[in-house]
């Protein structure tokens, strides 16, 4: 799927507010001993735009367990007032795995959530990255078991989801999602049943000393694989106007994943979260 055209004010004013948020954000982590990095099209645009990659509607970080669950309640106890934690732990009906932390006051639905129950700001994709066991084979097993979970929760919650496949391939895997949705409605299977069964696997080796964690539930297995090692001690790096978090080892975290992270995508392949609705609130005529 192309990259969705917006009007060049209205990206500036979301990315303006996205970074406002993860302004926030970073603060919160540093008050709070609070260790996070940046991931995928993000930390690709701080080392390749020094901010947001141009068509870019969202950032991305990535948090270690122990400190995700420290942030969560952090945010959850101080900061209500002004940002809504929205993920399945909170929305028995959250289709993803990862958290949104939404400003209150705005409003962001994307067009694939369009069905999805629930007030959605301007928000901060946040991915927990798990522990995962050295040896490789354990580690396929529940990475396997934990992503086909996670697809299935996705699938519960939303009939046409985003893809990264086209041609003849999207068009089947899109006919196969909608099966499956409406199969599921008539079950009644809700999503917090393969929240649950997906948790249970990722959770598995919470407790164990391993030299590697993932998040897994990326639309492919076992994209975002890091060693510890790569990603600790985070440095700082500019992104737009404010100093944020990346992975020690960045360049080799980003080649890993992208391969060559530094030469533009064709058009086609540039993605961004096209919008059903999009409402800036208080915040579309103020400086943040």
């Amino acid at each position: 799927m192309a990259d969705y055209k917006y009007e060049d004010n209205t990206l500036k004013k979301l990315q303006e507010i996205e970074l406002s948020i993860l302004n926030d954000f970073s603060k919160i982590c540093d008050e709070n001993n609070l260790d996070y990095f940046l991931v995928g099209g993000s930390a690709i645009g701080v080392l390749r735009h020094k901010g947001f990659i141009p068509w870019d509607d969202d950032i991305d970080v990535g948090m270690s367990r122990k400190d995700y669950d420290k942030f969560l309640a952090i945010a959850k106890d101080q900061y209500s007032d002004r940002y809504t934690i929205v993920n399945n732990q909170e929305r028995a009906d959250f289709p993803l795995m990862n958290t949104r932390w939404g400003l209150n006051g705005t409003q962001f639905v994307p067009e694939d959530f369009k069905n999805v129950k629930g007030d959605f700001g301007i928000f901060l994709d946040i991915f927990c990255f798990d522990n995962i066991p050295d040896d490789d084979k354990e580690m396929r097993k529940q990475g396997t078991w934990a992503w086909f979970w996670g697809k299935l929760l996705v699938v519960s919650g939303v009939p046409k989801p985003v893809l990264y496949v086209y041609g003849i391939k999207a068009k089947i895997v899109l006919f196969v999602y909608f099966f499956a949705h409406r199969i599921f409605k008539i079950l009644h299977l809700k999503p917090r049943l393969f929240y649950n069964k997906a948790s249970k696997h990722m959770l598995k080796y919470k407790d164990v000393e391993t030299k590697r964690m993932a998040y897994m539930f990326d639309p492919s297995r076992f994209t975002s694989i890091v060693n510890k090692a790569d990603i600790y001690p985070t440095q700082k790096r500019k992104f737009e106007n404010i100093e944020v978090r990346v992975p020690h080892k960045v360049e080799e975290y980003l080649a890993t994943r992208y391969g060559d992270y530094m030469q533009l995508p064709p058009e086609d392949k540039r993605h961004n979260h096209p919008p059903y609705i999009l409402d800036f609130g208080e915040f579309g005529d103020n400086d943040l």
